[in-house]
């Protein structure tokens, strides 16, 4: 036979499109040529694949070598066709079996041993695989990040002649064992809320952005705990459900840092440096990869020191974080990331960081607050639910321990859970990614509390938007207190939730 056919699986974003693998032997003067748009990696799959082939021992066939890989519009990246193609080219030789291909799929990378190499992005393949009725074979170092998916159709291999025996079925490779890790949450975090002292008006706002999942900036001078507030919103999350967990991991997996499974069932917790770049917050590169923003889906994105951070950087924020997901287009191809992040920022409320100390050390003129300030758009800063300052305590040199008396990430934790979980049984998703019309169902004002509303709205000059954001914190801080209805409370809390000590300007 002349003619074979496999299957493989290229990326784009975390999706895993179908790839075919035609080979094709003919007559003539010996060539090697892969069609289909590869890139130079999958151009040098030649080399690799005639290596392997005969340092294993097999028949290389002296004669004109085409492979094709369909659809040709879809950019091929990346060593991860190189199994499909050793493949292909055995069984368009007769040397193993090509009946059997239909019923696998193959990703792997090849060492001119023969070795099965790892790729990124097994995860995200594995789950397309598992939605046909084929088997994906990949290298055993990525088996135990399929085995996240709890599938008995990925089998593992670390070898090509072991592909080979199973393909002939003389020793049939075995399904790679579920993980156990998918049932289990592991919290291996040292951090804890009590470990921040005092700041009760700050913790309180992180215990209301953690169960209604809101964007939260923290303002306050320096060393007033702002990074450790936000460094231990992960403690008091609610764990990732497994859907979740699998698109996280995914993200992880087809980005270049890879898959941890430190962090499996954790939700991650993005801290980049202000001198980031826009591609690198929202991805990008000549085949898209995930960015910041998408690393850090369904968890946290702080931004520590945000006035320094490039504004046109800043400014990329806005449409993801009401989209919840990321397009990014390049000559090369374009791809969709979920990037439903929550946003948390920390800022000095002046250049100095002093204003409003009671020390009055702060030198800073009007200007120069105003243009430190106008580094953060309206725009973004309208999308910001909270907006919260964090003072200076006292001074506390009795190193008396507070942790008889503080809460833990813990007690707060189950707070914030059984809030989620209400909101999760009213509309399957936190407050804060309520629609407009969902805000009105369940976020009812008497007319007495609307009134009220109007004015401070009309006092503050808020958006629409930003009404929209104090209704959906009140419905949270309702979820938190176990009521129904929002209370004049709950409006009152929200409302001094949104926005910044104007005084101090």
């Amino acid at each position: 036979m002349s003619l074979a056919v496999a299957y493989s699986r290229a990326l784009l974003g975390i999706d895993a499109p179908l790839v075919t693998v035609e080979v094709h032997v003919a007559n003539g003067l010996p060539a090697f040529s892969i069609v289909g748009l590869p890139e130079t990696a999958v151009k040098e799959s030649r080399d690799r694949v005639r290596g392997a082939l005969l340092n294993s021992r097999f028949d290389f066939p002296n004669r004109r070598i085409t492979v094709n890989l369909a659809p040709a519009d879809l950019p091929k990246e990346g060593g991860r066709f190189d199994l499909a193609i050793a493949i292909g080219v055995l069984a368009a030789t007769g040397q193993v079996p090509a009946t059997e291909l239909e019923q696998h799929e193959f990703i792997g990378e090849l060492a001119l041993s023969g070795q099965v190499r790892t790729v990124p992005g097994a995860l995200p393949t594995a789950i397309h695989t598992h939605r046909t009725t084929r088997q994906l074979v990949l290298p055993v170092d990525n088996q135990a990040e399929a085995a996240l998916l709890g599938s008995d159709r990925v089998l593992a291999a670390t070898h090509l002649l072991q592909v080979c025996e199973h393909l002939r079925g003389e020793k049939r490779l075995p399904p790679v064992e579920a993980s156990t890790t998918t049932t289990v949450i592991t919290t291996t975090s040292s951090l804890d809320l009590r470990d921040v002292s005092g700041q009760a008006h700050a913790k309180r706002a992180l215990e209301i952005a953690a169960a209604g999942a809101h964007n939260l900036l923290l303002v306050g001078p320096p060393g007033t705990g702002k990074t450790m507030l936000a460094t231990r919103l992960p403690t008091i999350l609610p764990p990732l459900s497994i859907d979740n967990a699998l698109e996280v991991a995914a993200l992880a997996s087809v980005s270049r840092q890879g898959f941890s499974f430190e962090n499996w069932r954790q939700r991650p917790f993005r801290f980049p440096h202000h001198t980031l770049s826009a591609p690198a917050l929202v991805g990008g590169g000549g085949i898209p990869r995930p960015g910041e923003i998408s690393l850090a889906h369904c968890g946290v994105l702080f931004l520590d020191e945000l006035p320094e951070f490039n504004r046109r950087v800043l400014e990329v924020l806005r449409e993801p974080m009401e989209s919840g997901r990321v397009l990014i287009s390049r000559a090369a191809g374009r791809a969709e990331f979920p990037a439903r992040f929550q946003l948390i920022a920390a800022m000095n409320p002046c250049p100095c960081g002093y204003l409003g100390d009671p020390s009055g050390r702060c030198r800073c003129n009007v200007d120069q607050i105003q243009r430190y300030r106008s580094r953060i758009s309206g725009p973004l800063l309208d999308r910001i639910d909270m907006h919260v300052t964090v003072a200076r305590q006292s001074a506390n040199l009795s190193f008396t321990p507070t942790t008889q008396t503080a809460e833990s990430s813990e007690e707060v934790r189950n707070r914030v859970c059984a809030a989620r979980a209400q909101q999760l049984e009213r509309r399957g998703k936190p407050n804060s990614e309520l629609s407009n019309h969902e805000t009105q169902l369940d976020c009812h004002l008497t007319s007495h509390d609307a009134q009220r509303l109007e004015k401070a709205v009309d006092k503050l000059q808020l958006s629409p938007r930003a009404t929209q954001r104090i209704l959906k914190v009140a419905r949270t801080i309702a979820d938190l207190a176990n009521c129904a209805n929002i209370a004049p409370q709950h409006l009152n809390e929200a409302l001094a939730y949104r926005t910044l000590d104007r005084t101090q300007t």
